[in-house]
């Protein structure tokens, strides 16, 4: 009797998610056998975003996110230094790479701590942890719960990083086309570097063991969750002034090939909205010239994210795509794959810190040209810690009259597209173990090895042939 199991909402994610699966038996081993992925908000940014000053960009965007808004102000301030051909300064360049970089290493903490720790490691048997999941929590890991306040003062101290030079954290007023607002102290640069030097110690000592050790107590998630096995970077973290070379660079990596990346155009990407709660008008439109036009309701749909598609494909992002992308990591494309890719991220970006703080100039100026740009298109991509995102707008007598945004989760947990191709997410769910769908905990790893961010959601779909048991569960 095929079952559906309904978690409403999913915790310990960035906003909203509700996840209905439907478990089968294939050949004698309960499974999920089918899945959709269901963003539950409609927020319009874009459409607020017209008919204001394109200096607004980098401040309304940042609050998209509360967890990573710096990547936010740093795609929508190169999409503004696309529309004029500006580059920004040397320290100007360093200085958006540290508040970056700092932003990635506090969310990368976050995650794995916070967020996805639960799904492996059993709670205290105390309130609020009890009454808890009966679940498969497998003995060995007391080490990594005893771990947790000191990661808890880690990203305390990765957000102390960014503030330092952007003046707080999150939603900085320090990005903006042509460099930066601060400009770099000696003390500054001491305090940045004693905070580093303590956060590297935590990420190689701490954290990235810590995340071998669930892999070694989990191996079998090493076989789980593959999804679409095509990947997708934009790139990130100029190293020189010309934008040229990147530490993570971008490209895209079909069906799990491990050979070099291919390039890619940004005229390939489209966004699907069959399945999507908007006018079929915008239907498969790249961002250039799509459009937020809400319809709800609308048949056969179930999502508020689109379908972004690169030449017509379902790609993931994230920390196993930058990684795979970039050659420093294809053991694999899973749970656990993913969870592991994201503290080796985390230790190489740590490591380049260093060298970028050595090469800072105190004093030195960090803003070149104002913005005097009244009309113009342009387009800004970059990495969040999730994965690639975009932001594409058009200029008109000065103001914003286009203004498109893609994020990583509108990538990894899109609805299925006008072919009926599930998204990332969908086809990682689909073929999961579930050993009690009351409690599929299995489920959850799956989902949060993703780190959604935004209000995203899994729906299963109902078989035709019979009415499904429907389960409601909490955790």
């Amino acid at each position: 009797m095929r079952t559906i199991t309904v978690m409403d909402p999913v915790t310990r994610i960035e906003g909203h998610m509700k996840v209905e699966i439907a478990i089968d038996s294939i050949n004698g081993q309960q499974q999920v056998v089918d899945a959709r992925c269901t963003g539950t908000l409609f927020r319009g940014f874009e459409t607020l975003l017209k008919g204001r000053s394109p200096l607004d960009g980098p401040i309304i965007t940042q609050r998209i996110c509360g967890v990573c808004p710096i990547s936010h102000a740093m795609s929508a301030v190169l999409a503004l230094e696309n529309v004029s051909n500006y580059l920004p300064p040397t320290n100007a360049r360093l200085l958006r790479n540290l508040t970056l970089a700092a932003n990635f290493l506090q969310s990368h903490i976050l995650h794995f701590y916070l967020l996805a720790a639960l799904d492996y490691v059993a709670g205290p048997d105390s309130a609020p942890w009890t009454p808890a999941w009966q679940v498969d929590m497998r003995p060995g890991l007391d080490s990594v719960a005893a771990n947790l306040p000191a990661a808890i003062q880690a990203r305390r101290r990765a957000h102390e990083m960014g503030a330092i030079f952007s003046g707080r954290m999150p939603s900085s007023n320090s990005f903006l086309p042509g460099g930066f607002t601060a400009v770099p102290t000696s003390q500054d640069i001491d305090r940045y570097r004693q905070h580093l030097t303590a956060l590297t110690d935590f990420i190689n000592n701490v954290y990235l063991p810590d995340v071998q050790l669930v892999g070694e107590v989990y191996g079998d998630y090493f076989n789980i969750g593959a999804g679409s096995k095509n990947l997708l970077a934009y790139g990130v973290f100029p190293m020189d002034d010309s934008n040229t070379s990147l530490l993570f660079a971008g490209g895209y990596c079909e069906n799990g090939t491990t050979g070099a990346p291919k390039g890619f155009s940004t005229g390939d990407i489209t966004e699907a909205v069959k399945y999507s709660w908007y006018a079929d008008s915008s239907d498969n439109l790249p961002p250039t010239t799509g459009k937020t036009e809400p319809q709800y309701p609308k048949g056969n749909a179930y999502s508020w994210l689109k379908a972004p598609r690169l030449l017509g494909k379902p790609f993931e992002a994230g920390p196993l795509a930058r990684m795979w992308v970039n050659r420093q990591y294809q053991r694999g494309i899973s749970v656990m794959d993913r969870h592991v890719a994201r503290a080796m991220e985390a230790a190489r970006i740590a490591s380049t810190m260093a060298k970028w703080l050595d090469q800072l100039t105190p004093g030195q100026k960090v803003f070149d040209t104002a913005f005097n740009q009244y009309s113009g298109f342009g387009i800004g991509l970059t990495e969040a810690p999730r994965g690639a995102l975009g932001h594409w707008l058009q200029i008109t007598s000065g103001k914003i009259t286009h203004y498109q945004v893609i994020t990583p989760t509108c990538w990894n947990a899109s609805p299925r597209d006008g072919k009926d191709v599930a998204g990332p997410m969908e086809q990682a769910l689909i073929g999961t173990p579930i050993a009690d769908p009351e409690q599929p905990v299995e489920a959850l790893r799956v989902i949060h090895s993703y780190d959604p961010c935004l209000s995203c959601a899994v729906h299963i779909m109902r078989p035709s042939s019979k009415q499904p048991t429907v389960l409601y569960t909490r955790r």
